[in-house]
């Protein structure tokens, strides 16, 4: 259903906002601005844009998506999700149609806010979600081992294949000082001690330490500065998108690829923050606000973004109370931009990678033994969305993995709907609390309809002609019919139709308020007639005897 209801979380929050308030969401963003700066870089140089892209995007995105969306404390950034999308859409189209791509993916999600598809995460099985972050964190993994090592390379391909022969050809080539320093850079990462990560952030040490370690050493190793001339120091430029008719219709596919993903990831990490701080985000709005950021931030040269679940994390344990910690965040990497972007020219290439590559060992499940816990049908979801991740391409990947999930609930559903023969001696009903029984008469047979009848088991009430060969009237109990769709209600009406010329009598009792809404606004509530429509099966059983007494079959 479409809305036009807009409330961004924001406002409620600061109808009571104080002084102590405050100082909690200064503090929080502080150091969540801290944890997203050497992010922002290292996401945005992996996915074959300028370091100053990323920071840009948590700036603008960062602050909009905080100040207009529907979570109290999820943080807005670029994301190891969208890198593997964005270098092929940089490799294949350019950065410019990549500025395109990103305002039509956040128009997408503010239509999906607008009609209300906030829930669209319960449709996406965990295996296959699984799936596809374990692909991601590969590919993430495999396409910085050329700045991790050190390759001559100039650029890695897009492609799983193309990748690997690089590095098959290329891996033997690694450039000592880039390995040491980005060995030593990880290894800090991964074994940094918890208790100190609340108040220097691991990545942000190792990007302090590695800098300076290459500047006071003149550590032969690519930096910032050698392969970008550094950071522009200001404030980013707005500037308009360079449409391009002639790709438009090519971006469409990877531009809702960005969408469905970013609202996953944003949706997602909104449950992680209610999970941590026993709160409830507004999801439909949370999708506005996450695409008026996706909107806005391309015409200032920013890349998609969406909710960060480790930057959020880090917000709430930090004492994040409201929005305003997010958006303290983006205002002190703008801070950042301002004053201190010079400094980064020195940043080596090889500490990014090395933060990205624990980004991606962090952002996977690799707990082998759970994919043998879920049943068959799961993990052949979760291992085909992988393979098809690495391999292929993430859109290709979810697409299949929902076809596969869509298929197997399609087949589970059918096999639990059943067509039953009640004991020709004795039926029994169960109602408000009570049990009542009754005798089928002789000349009906009475059946059972159980589970869905939808398109995937509508076959199922041929069986009756099989079993209802002498019977004159025919009694469908379904009061455990959970459902029925068109399919099911063609499929009643096609049965009643053939009773109806072999001069048989069909009556529907017991059906739940929704079922029965949909049986009388059709046709074959008309073709049954009022009284063949009972509530119950001790009405229906009455109704047959009287046909039966005064030996009428049909009219």
């Amino acid at each position: 259903m479409f809305s036009l209801g807009f409330r961004p979380r924001v406002l409620d929050t600061l109808q009571h906002y104080n002084r102590q308030l405050l100082r909690d969401d200064l503090m929080a963003g502080l150091t969540v601005g801290i944890v997203a700066l050497p992010l922002a870089m290292a996401f945005a140089m992996a996915s074959g844009v300028t370091p100053q892209a990323g920071i840009f995007t948590a700036v603008i995105a960062g602050f909009l998506a905080a100040a207009l969306g529907g979570s109290r404390l999820s943080v807005t950034g670029p994301t190891g999700a969208f890198i593997v999308i964005i270098y092929g859409i940089v490799a294949k189209y350019g950065v410019a149609n990549l500025l395109i791509c990103t305002f039509m993916s956040g128009v997408m999600l503010v239509l999906m806010g607008l009609f209300r598809l906030g829930q669209v995460i319960r449709f996406f099985p965990l295996p296959l979600i699984t799936g596809f972050t374990n692909g991601i964190a590969v590919l993430i993994f495999l396409t910085q081992l050329k700045d991790f090592f050190g390759l001559p390379v100039d650029k890695m391909p897009a492609g799983f294949f193309a990748v690997m022969q690089v590095l098959r050809e290329q891996l033997g080539n690694f450039h000592w000082p880039t390995l040491l320093l980005s060995a030593g850079s990880l290894l800090l990462i991964l074994l940094w001690p918890k208790r100190l990560n609340r108040v220097l952030p691991a990545p942000f040490v190792a990007l302090v330490l590695a800098t300076l370690m290459t500047a006071l050493f003149g550590l032969p190793v690519a930096t910032l500065g050698s392969k970008f001339g550094g950071i522009p120091q200001g404030l980013p430029s707005f500037g308009g998108l360079d449409l391009d008719p002639t790709h438009l219709s090519d971006l469409l596919a990877p531009a809702f690829t960005i969408a469905l993903l970013g609202s996953i990831e944003s949706l997602l990490c909104a449950v992680v923050a209610d999970s941590m701080t026993a709160d409830k985000h507004d999801s439909n709005q949370e999708l506005i606000g996450q695409g008026i950021a996706n909107m806005v931030a391309p015409f200032f040269g920013g890349i998609p973004a969406t909710g960060a679940v480790a930057r959020t994390a880090t917000n709430i344990s930090n004492g994040g109370k409201t929005p305003v910690a997010a958006m303290v965040h983006a205002l002190l990497l703008l801070l950042i931009l301002l004053v201190a972007a010079p400094l980064a020219a020195s940043i080596p290439l090889a500490v990014l990678a090395a933060i990205l590559i624990s980004v991606a060992l962090k952002m996977g499940d690799w707990d082998i033994r759970k994919a043998f816990q879920f049943p068959k049908r799961d993990t052949a979801i979760l291992v085909v969305t992988f393979l098809l991740t690495v391999v292929f391409d993430l859109t290709v990947a979810v697409q299949i993995g929902l076809l596969m999930a869509a298929v197997f609930f399609i087949r589970s559903m059918a096999s639990h709907t059943s067509v039953n023969r009640l004991l020709p001696e004795y039926a029994q009903l169960f109602e408000r609390h009570t049990i009542a029984g009754k005798h089928v008469p002789d000349g009906c047979a009475a059946f059972r309809v159980e589970g869905a009848l939808f398109f995937g088991a509508a076959d199922s009430v041929e069986i009756i002609h099989q079993q209802a060969e002498q019977a004159r009237v025919i009694i469908l109990q379904l009061h455990r019919l959970v459902l029925l769709d068109t399919t099911g209600l063609l499929a009643l009406d096609s049965l009643n139709d053939k009773l109806r010329a072999q001069g048989k009598t069909l009556i529907l009792c017991g059906a739940a308020d929704e079922v029965l809404a949909m049986l009388k606004g059709s046709r074959l509530a008309d073709d049954l007639g009022e009284d063949n429509l009972q509530p119950d099966l001790a009405a229906a059983l009455l109704r047959a005897e009287q046909l039966l007494t005064r030996g009428v079959v049909w009219g």
